[in-house]
């Protein structure tokens, strides 16, 4: 039968410092009902730490990988765990976001050990910059840094060809064309798409048992040369059983026409309520639309136009890629205008309802299944720890300590717009819906690892405090329960609608 799954992220999963704590939060998230955890499979490094957990050293153009205790047979744990659990994996291989790579570029952030955040942990930036190179897309480009990463690819799949726990292997993080390194004038969609079918082809020849994913934003580009173009499904009365009618592929003038028809809605709505705001300029009584809103609306903006080299449709049509995949973060990506006549939050909330059905449309007209892995909101009670995925600081930080700041959704807003995100997505009939990030409590302590025991200023770390919690991105879903139980009854929900 066919899976379809809630999921949850945890990328800090293999830097735990005890079995037992990894075996205690993959049996927190299985008896959730939650199927697929979604982890990162690499671990890079400059310099071989004095403690933790690395799985790549990469240093002036060379590259050794850890296969020891502290290295990949920590992943062969978790995927071992996993399996015992009942639970499946989604192997990420390396990540578009790497701000510490060169702390020179960057604030330097001395609150968080490496791994803490889920930028940390090399990816693209640090294979460009330890290569001698300049620009961001020289990882897709560069064929020495290309044969390295196939290789390390190669180190990791060639473990797993014969797990029942391993869901796919995902390609990479939010691909794009830049990321704290710029990107070259060249690159375009055709880099990034390019760059999947290498590495879709390579790890399809060693491992013929399991999926293969993109793990793209969804960034989509309507108007973009494709190099695998959709072939026209052939006309029939009806779909055969079991199988649903290919759609079109989205248009700008589709997501045009459903945000007016949107706002119209919304319009109404205020009006009948006694609420309406007008956004424009009144002249002689009426209401004429600023210059503002007439560049928004004739504008999809990044999300479709192929500002950041990546045509998700075009990556999703690659022969060896299983399913089409995108993910979902208002805090750090504007997904539509703002409404005046509905909260803040609810703009939101609607905007990404939008752009879920949008990516099941467009991975509809590919013929694949879609999952959106990863989708969060940020909380008023944690922004103060909320460092966006391309930098290296949190922004909202409290200061002084115990400040508070409005920064956020409350938590009642992200209860809601979760269960919303969940719903739109089970009825666009999603394969798969991850949220980001799991959290973990009562966690073993180990100075300078990911969990780390707390420090008073000026001291060393309180021997005594032997737990902590698991990595707080502004994301962690640690001891809310709301959340979980919002996820819980959608385990239970996308099963049904198997």
């Amino acid at each position: 039968s066919e899976l379809k799954y809630i999921g949850t992220n945890a990328y800090w999963l293999p830097t735990l410092n005890t079995n037992e704590d990894i075996w205690n939060t993959l049996a927190n998230i299985s008896a959730l009902g939650i199927k697929v955890v979604r982890l990162w499979a690499f671990n890079d490094v400059d310099t071989i730490p004095t403690n933790g957990t690395w799985f790549q050293l990469i240093k002036d153009g060379t590259t050794s990988v850890n296969t020891g205790p502290n290295g990949l047979q920590k992943l062969d744990t978790v995927i071992q765990m996993a399996e015992q659990h009942g639970l499946y994996v989604i192997l990420s291989l390396t990540n578009n976001w790497d701000p510490f790579f060169n702390l020179t570029l960057a604030p330097v952030n001395t609150t968080v050990t490496r791994n803490y955040l889920s930028n940390n942990y090399g990816g693209m930036d640090l294979y460009v910059s330890q290569f001698g190179l300049q620009t961001h897309d020289q990882f897709y480009t560069s064929p020495t840094i290309l044969s390295s990463f196939l290789n390390y690819t190669t180190q990791v799949v060639s473990r797993y060809v014969n797990s029942p726990s391993v869901f796919s292997y995902e390609l990479a993080n939010d691909p794009r064309c830049n990321s704290s390194l710029p990107a070259s004038p060249t690159c375009t969609t055709e880099t990034i798409t390019t760059w999947h079918a290498t590495v879709a082809a390579h790890i399809r020849s060693i491992d013929p048992n399991h999926l293969i994913s993109a793990g793209v934003g969804g960034y989509l580009c309507t108007d973009c040369p494709k190099l695998y173009p959709l072939t026209p499904a052939p006309p029939a009365a009806s779909p055969a059983p079991g199988k649903k009618r290919r759609s079109q592929p989205v248009t700008k003038d589709q997501i045009l026409r459903e945000r007016s028809e949107r706002r119209r809605r919304n319009r109404e709505a205020a009006k009948r309520s006694g609420t309406l705001v007008e956004d424009g300029v009144q002249i002689r009584g009426r209401w004429v639309s600023t210059a503002t809103k007439r560049q928004e609306s004739s504008s999809t903006g990044p999300l479709y136009d192929g500002a950041y080299g990546v045509d998700s449709q075009d990556i999703s049509n690659i022969p060896d890629i299983g399913f089409s995949s995108f993910q979902l973060f208002p805090d750090q990506q504007s997904y539509g205008p703002d409404d005046p006549n509905v909260a803040p939050w609810q703009s939101i909330e609607q905007n990404g309802n939008q752009w879920i059905t949008a990516q099941a449309q467009s991975a509809s007209a590919v013929g694949k299944p879609a999952v959106l892995t990863g989708f969060g909101l940020v909380t008023q009670s944690n922004a103060a720890s909320f460092v966006p995925f391309n930098s290296t600081v949190a922004p909202f930080a409290a200061d002084p300590p115990g400040a508070s700041t409005s920064y956020g959704v409350t938590s009642q807003e992200q209860a809601d717009t979760y269960s919303s995100w969940l719903s739109t997505g089970i009825a666009a009939g999603l394969n798969g819906i991850v949220q980001y990030q799991w959290g973990q409590t009562n966690l073993t302590t180990e100075p300078g690892t990911t969990v780390s025991p707390p420090t008073t200023t000026g001291e060393t770390p309180t021997p005594q405090q032997s737990t902590g919690e698991s990595p707080n991105d502004g994301y962690s879903i640690a001891g809310s329960n709301t959340v979980q139980q919002v996820l819980g009854n959608s385990s239970q929900a996308i099963a049904a609608d198997a």
